[in-house]
Parts: C-alpha cells; structure tokens; sequence
C-alpha cells in the first residue's frame, strides 16, 4: 500500500505547487524526504518550489546534487541551466545544457535553450568587440542580428515551471515543468525523465497467412507492432537483457555516437543486478508507412532505487519478417 501514498503525496504537492501555495507545498515536500531523502521526483519538486520563491542559490543546490545523484536524468542539468543564465553565469549554463544533452541527444527543450545561451555568449561577445573597436561595423552587423533574434536584445520569459502561468527567475531558456496532471504510481515529476535508453524486444513471429487486403493488413501489422513494443517493456522488466538487446535492428542508431558493443554493454551493466524493474506501456499510439512505423507512448519505470514516467518514441522497421527498433527517443 506504500505506493498509492506515495502518489498521493507527490500530486498533492504538485497541486499547491501549481495553485501557488508555496509554503504549504514545501513543508509537504519536506516532512516526505525526511523520511526518503533519495527520492527523486519530490526533490525535483523541491527544486521548483524554491525556484518560485526565489531562493535561487538553494535551488541550484538542490538540482546541483539531482545531476550527482541520477546523472542519467536531464531535466536537473536543464532547470539548473535555467537558474545559471538567470544569474547571468552563461558558461556554467551551456556546460549543464550540454550534459543534458550528451545524456540525451533527443531532449528538444535543451537543444533550443543552448541556441540561446549561445546567442548570449555571442551578443556579449559582440559587445565586447564594440567597446574595443567602436567602428567595427561586421560586429555591429552580427550584433544587431542577434539582437532582432532574441526580440530587440531583450531576453524572451522561459516556460512556467510549476505549469502556474507565473513567470520564473527572468532567463533566455526554458525550464522543465511540474507535470501537467497527475499520474498514478511513484513517478518523478520531470517530464521527460529517462533513466535509461530502451532497446528493442524480442522480435514476434509471424506465421504465414494468405495475402490479405491492404487495410486488413495494416491492421494485423499495428496489432503486431503493439505486440513487439509490449514485449520489449516485458523483456526489460525481466531483466532478460538478451531478450531485450534482440529486439534492436543492426540498422539501431545507438546513442552519443557510440559503438553497438559499447552500448549493449551500458545496456547490460543498467539491467543488470537491480532487485527489481518494472516497465509499463501505457497511451501506446502507432502510426504506420509501409515497412516502418513509430510507436508512441508513455513510458512507466520503476526500479528498487528509482521510479520515473517519460514519453518515449520508438521507430521500428520490419526486417525479414520482424519488426524492430531502429531508432528512440524521449520527450515530446
């Protein structure tokens, strides 16, 4: 029964999060980690919670230690990249998106906010070539076309972190936000938090049928695209990592550049040796081309030391007959 109240706590903060009662919210937060001070989403919370109350320097340290704790997460990097440009730190700001970024190539939201610290960096840069060279009329160019960029050399206001239609700390880039409902389960209210990178499943077998219509088929093959993604999370719970790892293409376009080994090994070492894991499939949408598809979905995770809920996105193409994972990504 210790998971139902841990969803209730979670969401309760959340709603006076998002209704603006700060103090009550964060004396909830903080009688919860008294007793589960690991937990990651009410630390995430925590995090936003002072954010909104302007206590900058706590809540940088409480994302700071998020990216020691669960460097597998992006958001932490991202919202602390958010309260470093706020502070006109713009380096520290870029060096977190980075790590948000190198954690998860496909993570959208940091990939538009390091174009923005990186049109800082450069105004700034301009300027400074301006104030040592007043005629320099390339930089007052290039300056002027950053500045009609960001809206006249103002910095544009970041997306609401707790999802109140309040503004945070004035900055160029967007925070991650509080989710925008609840969710059942010991989930982390970083949207998208991904503990790790998925892979394919065991590839369904098909038995031969007799050509059918075109419609028809299309639907048979949905049904077995939804079959291979459910097999896949089965696989995962499992921790049958062979299982898993089978369910990718040789075509698989593995993360951080990295080798097919080399990844297949970090898949193993993450699978591996936990007490528990449990993956959940929840929303599933399939949407089918021919001989490829993409399956979209809410993905559910909960381990023995972290439990978190994502979107996940996976591209599949059938290859002899089977359908697996070419390609995934978390977020919206």
């Amino acid at each position: 029964m210790a998971a139902p109240v841990y969803a209730d706590e979670a969401q309760e903060v959340t709603r006076l999060l998002r209704a603006g009662q700060l103090d009550q919210a964060m004396s909830r937060a903080d009688t919860f980690l008294a007793s589960k001070p690991r937990d990651a989403q009410m630390r995430f919370l925590k995090g936003l919670i002072l954010t909104e109350q302007s206590k900058t320097q706590d809540a940088v340290q409480v994302f700071l230690r998020l990216t020691e704790d669960y460097p597998e997460l992006p958001e932490p990097y991202n919202n602390l990249a958010v309260l470093y440009a706020a502070q006109g730190q713009f380096d520290k700001a870029r060096a977190a998106l980075e790590m948000a970024i190198r954690t998860h190539p496909s993570y959208a939201t940091a990939h538009e906010n390091l174009g923005d610290v990186y049109s800082k960096l450069a105004s700034q840069a301009y300027d400074k070539a301006l104030q040592l060279d007043a005629n320099n009329t390339t930089a007052q160019t290039k300056l002027a076309l950053i500045r009609d960029l960001v809206g006249g050399g103002k910095t544009r206001p970041p997306a609401t972190v707790a999802a109140n239609n309040r503004p945070a700390a004035t900055s160029p880039i967007q925070p991650a936000p509080a989710p925008a409902a609840p969710v059942s389960g010991p989930k982390p209210a970083i949207e998208p938090p991904k503990p790790q990178v998925v892979t394919d499943t065991a590839p369904n077998k098909s038995t031969p049928v007799a050509p059918a219509p075109a419609a028809a088929s299309k639907v048979n093959d949905s049904e077995e695209i939804g079959s291979t993604v459910q097999s896949w999370a089965k696989a995962w719970s499992r921790q049958d990592t062979k299982s898993y790892l089978a369910f990718y293409g040789k075509d698989f376009d593995t993360p951080k550049g990295m080798s097919r080994s080399a990844w297949e090994q970090e898949r193993r070492q993450r699978i591996e040796g936990k007490n528990k894991i449990e993956v959940q499939v929840e929303q599933l949408q399939i949407q089918q081309n021919g001989d490829k598809a993409v399956a979209k979905f809410r993905q559910n995770y909960k381990s023995d030391r972290l439990s978190t809920s994502s979107r996940k996105t996976l591209e599949l193409q059938k290859s002899n007959g089977k359908w697996v994972i070419v390609e995934e990504r978390s977020g919206n």
